[in-house]
């Protein structure tokens, strides 16, 4: 054969390749709710009007409605939009809309072990140890209250130090948080100054950073490619498995000093586990298990809170008229003789109005942290078949016109009743919903309202920002990623007690 004829048979080949992909995606497309019409191979990856869905989600739901399919490659995505339709799905069929896919990058860095693990049984059991131990050491209760104090008060400390100068919140606040969760852990607290730990923390956040991104999402797309080339992905998991040799490390200490009688942290108490089920054939419990649970509790108990600390700030400095009026009630309920504590919640509606404002303002890339269907389900006039990825659009939920006054604004009275009370509302969904829920939602709520109680008791924080007029979710998106420094001015406020 010559080399015209085998290049000939290799095009034929590839082009009816080609065609039984664009056919078995058509035939998928029919039996799907509607979409945007996606490429051969890449799907809707590529289509700037159609991802990231925080962006588009509105148009897409106002030409397919708000069940609506895009590709991610070749597989489907169901998307979900507007409070009635995620309610529907993730409480009203909780059971069908209460799986969760094989994320390939989780899968590369954890190996199945630990909290992510895609053995539902085994998810189900580690997740209800690890609520159940960090109950025991304090989470919800006065002892975890006094913890974010203590850390709160140690940021007071380092800002006094700062003002009159520009400064980066991110990886101060990142500390702070991350003290607060490796009390429970690890048992103990780290240095400001221990550059070891921070640089840790850095690890952690460009991990974070990562999962979020672009490159992240066709990364699970197509990982069996991916994971053969060079990219940002090779760094990434490269950081993470230098913080899971320093768990192992701290596991290994654990051992040498454990004393069963008296555990110390959540480690202690998952060694004591692994020895006791260690003769169990389903050997849930095990070091690695151990290793990656930590993990999972460190990155998730850090980055997502300290961010959201740090994006209030960015809207409190937007917004000093709000930023004043929170003081306002800091200064008549709590003054400046002792520490706001959570029982000054209760009587502080407007302040807890604001943070619970902020975090529904707040939005975030979502794509790749989907669901997945359990069985095949009817919902909202659509069959959904058995192991579908699905994305509930939570930014939907708290900008549907439907549920909020002024979904698009930012707004305290949204959490505010005709006489100034702190109201409930149940298209709120900061810590997402259903049976896969955020199990740190009571450790976040804590630290929510103290550090940023604690800090503007103390300071005003003013945006360093030359342009006003610059989009706070583009410089948010900047500031998240590290590109430009997020930086602010503090003025120590005189408050007379």
């Amino acid at each position: 054969m010559d080399a015209g004829s085998a290049g000939a048979l290799l095009t034929l080949l590839l082009l009816s390749i080609l065609w039984f992909l664009v056919w078995r995606t058509d035939r998928k497309r029919r039996r799907l709710p509607p979409g945007p019409a996606p490429w051969p191979i890449l799907g809707n990856l590529c289509q700037k009007d159609v991802l990231p869905l925080y962006r588009t989600y509105e148009k897409l739901s106002s030409t397919y409605g708000p069940v609506f399919t895009v590709w991610l490659g070749l597989k489907p995505v169901v998307v979900l939009c507007g409070y009635d339709v995620v309610k529907d799905a993730l409480l009203g069929h909780s059971e069908e809309f209460g799986g969760r896919p094989e994320i390939p990058l989780l899968v590369q860095l954890s190996k199945d072990y630990g909290l992510v693990s895609n053995n539902e049984k085994k998810w189900q059991e580690l997740r209800r140890f690890t609520l159940s131990t960090l109950r025991d050491f304090g989470m919800g209760k006065s002892s975890m209250s006094q913890r974010v104090q203590q850390e709160a008060q140690h940021l007071v400390e380092l800002l006094e130090k700062l003002e009159g100068n520009t400064f980066e919140p991110m990886m101060m606040f990142r500390h702070a948080v991350a003290n607060v969760i490796c009390s429970v852990v690890f048992g103990s607290c780290y240095s400001y100054s221990d550059t070891a730990f921070l640089e840790l923390l850095n690890m952690i956040g460009n991990y974070t950073s990562f999962f979020l991104s672009p490159v992240a999402m066709v990364y699970n797309t197509f990982p069996n490619i991916m994971h053969h080339l060079p990219g940002p992905h090779r760094k990434a998991l490269a950081e993470c498995e230098k913080l899971k040799d320093y768990i192992r490390e701290n596991v290994e200490l654990h051992k040498l000093t454990l004393d069963p009688s008296c555990p110390r942290d959540y480690i202690d108490c998952f060694l004591m586990k692994v020895e006791k089920e260690k003769s169990s054939p389903e050997n849930m419990y095990s070091n690695e298990d151990l290793v990656m649970s930590v993990f999972n509790l460190f990155s998730a108990g850090t980055v997502s809170t300290s961010n959201v600390l740090v994006f209030c700030l960015l809207i409190l400095a937007k917004y000093p008229h709000i930023q004043a009026k929170v003081q306002e009630e800091i200064d008549a309920v709590v003054g400046t003789g002792r520490a706001p504590s959570m029982e000054d919640k209760l009587r502080m509606p407007y302040t807890n109005a604001v943070i619970h404002e902020l975090q529904r303002y707040h939005k975030t890339p979502i794509e790749n942290f989907p669901r997945m269907t359990t069985q095949d389900v009817v919902f909202r006039g659509h069959t959904i078949p058995k192991d579908t990825v699905v994305i509930p659009v939570f930014c939907s939920v708290h900008m549907d016109p439907t549920q909020w006054e002024n979904p698009k604004e930012v707004h305290p009275g949204h959490f505010l009743d005709e006489k100034g009370e702190f109201r409930k509302r149940e298209a709120f969904m900061g810590f997402s919903a259903g049976k896969r829920m955020c199990p740190g939602e009571a450790l976040a709520r804590i630290e929510l309202f103290l550090f940023l109680t604690t800090l503007l008791q103390s300071f005003t924080f003013q945006l360093a920002v030359e342009d006003e007029e610059t989009d706070l979710f583009s410089l948010w998106l900047k500031i998240e990623r590290r590109a430009i420094p997020g930086k602010f001015f503090i003025i120590r406020r005189l408050v007379s007690s």
